[in-house]
């Protein structure tokens, strides 16, 4: 009996020693996380077959692992324990030869090492899976209905996710370099209108993509948040190198086409859209507290096309306007800004314009907007954990009513109330709250991770949404799919939260600060001095 146990641990140690040849030459790798391990099958399996898998725990016996689909696999790893040191086999159809064998530990995580986790994973929506021609993001994966239609305001959050990847070494400086080269030749070679980008484009054939039957021109908003990513990278990559120069120089030619004045129509007021072919007919003036704050900055801050001050006080801000000022308390919180009807509504007010524009301080004569998003973000999981028509999970560890695909099919721009709330969570909603609520996302984070991470976590990160009344069945209850405009700020806002990097150089830009000083802003009751020096 001894010596059996000696020559089983003899071969263990001997399987071990042969991992890393037989994995360095199938291309058959295992990294261990907190509670999973991903799987990369890249020279040996084909994207068509199947793969059975085994798996040995802590050197115990082979035991079925379900089956490698293609040539990835995250498998969540809690059913077997915690801190688990873990073989993996790789089987024939057949189940009668072994092709591969690899070796992985898990281990428990601190909260630092979690956010960078699902930063780094959520990255790849940008990185791996961007359009190979334009370097833009895809509007979302998997896209039946419109195929590998390209989006400009996902792209905008994800520059910032480049930016983020850059800082923390995931990707080299350069590549991320010559990525952007790609996105900004695309966007000067794509169609624009007045200097605007469409809200969608055909990367293949470089023609608009219609987001509904007038919308097929310039979208001032989708516009803005692509600028405001662009304006982040013009400062970030400040290196006197050939290629940083060039990008600086592309950025700024593209910014200054930018015909904000355009889209006043001679009016006190932006207007969201504008088509050659329909001209005006969207006839959507921007107005009311919503994700546009940072269009008016930057329409301000153009030093080519700028609007006066007055679209901004007298259009977004007027007193006429119903949807902008609040001034009521939600479970003992008081809200600046927002419609009334909603509780301030959907939490993306609170990244979308600020993956650039740093809230801290910042005040105008209408709200201190880091008391806004914060008291925002922190009524929005009161409600859920008030949780009025008794949706299944709401709690202080599944909160975040936001925009994002509801389940079991549709999107819907999910916030309180009873015509907005229908029992689903979107994952960016809490997760890139993390810079106002930290703790509190953290709580969601974790119960996403390790309670629902099975069907809740895949190869980009979390996916898009999760509704527990939506079945019994936790297969049911998420929507496996993944958008641009909902990944990109959990990657930006988490890194405002951990290190401030997107807050730092977008306020830095001295564009930037000379629109907000002429919209009359102030930093900690200080005014904004305009800087100088051109980039």
């Amino acid at each position: 009996m001894l010596l059996a146990k000696l020559l089983n641990k003899l071969l263990l140690s001997s399987a071990v020693l042969l991992v890393s040849a037989c994995c360095w030459a199938s291309g058959f790798t295992v990294t261990g996380y907190d509670r999973h391990v991903e799987l990369q099958c890249t020279e040996l399996c084909k994207a068509d077959q199947t793969y059975p898998l085994q798996v040995s725990v802590n050197g115990g016996s082979w035991q079925s692992r379900g089956q490698l689909q293609g040539e990835s696999l995250v498998d969540f790893t809690g059913d077997l324990g915690r801190n688990l040191q873990l073989r993996y086999q790789l089987l024939s159809a057949n189940k009668k030869d072994v092709l591969a064998v690899a070796a992985a530990n898990t281990r428990d995580f601190s909260d630092d090492e979690l956010l960078e986790m699902v930063q780094r994973y959520t990255f790849r929506y940008f990185w791996e899976h961007a359009d190979p021609t334009t370097g833009w993001a895809k509007e979302r994966m998997p896209n039946p209905r419109d195929g590998d239609i390209v989006t400009s305001g996902g792209t905008g959050f994800g520059i910032a996710a480049l930016i983020t990847a850059t800082e923390r070494g995931w990707v080299s400086r350069e590549a991320v370099v010559d990525r952007m080269l790609k996105i900004t030749a695309a966007s000067e070679q794509l169609e624009r209108f007045k200097g605007m980008w469409a809200h969608w484009y055909n990367p293949v054939t470089g023609s608009v993509h219609n987001f509904s039957a007038y919308d097929d021109g310039g979208d001032i908003v989708e516009s803005a948040f692509l600028a405001q990513g662009l304006l982040t990278a013009r400062q970030y990559f400040n290196k006197n190198n050939a290629k940083e120069k060039q990008l600086r120089q592309e950025i700024s030619a593209l910014w200054q086409s930018m015909e904000w004045s355009w889209y006043t129509k001679g009016e006190n007021i932006l207007y969201w859209h504008w088509s050659k072919n329909h001209g005006w007919a969207m006839n959507h003036p921007i107005k009311g507290y919503n994700e546009a704050l940072i269009v008016y900055v930057l329409a301000a801050a153009s030093p080519t096309h700028p609007i006066s001050e007055a679209p901004y006080h007298k259009g977004w801000a007027a007193d006429t306007v119903k949807t902008f000022r609040n001034g009521e308390d939600y479970y003992g919180i008081s809200l600046p800004l927002g419609d009334k009807s909603q509780k301030g509504g959907p939490l993306f007010f609170a990244h979308y314009s600020f993956m650039g524009l740093d809230p801290r301080g910042l005040q105008d004569r209408y709200a201190n907007y880091w008391q806004q998003n914060r008291r925002h973000t922190l009524i929005n999981r009161a409600y859920s954990m008030d949780n009025p028509f008794g949706w299944q999970g709401y709690s202080e560890d599944l909160w975040g009513l936001t925009a994002g695909d509801h389940v079991p099919e549709g999107y819907s721009a999910h916030a309180p109330g009873m015509y907005s709330d229908r029992g689903t969570i979107v994952p960016t909603g809490a997760l890139s709250s993390m810079p106002y609520t930290p703790e509190y996302s953290m709580q969601v984070l974790k119960n996403l991770y390790y309670n629902h991470g099975k069907y809740m976590f895949g190869p980009v990160g979390f996916y898009d949404s999760i509704n527990l009344s939506a079945s019994t069945d936790p297969a049911k209850q998420v929507r496996q799919n993944y958008l641009a405009i909902d990944q990109g700020p959990i990657v930006g806002m988490i890194e405002n939260y951990r290190t401030a990097l997107l807050w730092n150089h977008f306020m830095q830009d001295p564009d930037v600060r000379r629109g907000l000083h002429k919209l009359g802003f102030t930093i900690n009751r200080q005014p904004i001095q305009p800087l100088t020096a051109t980039p």
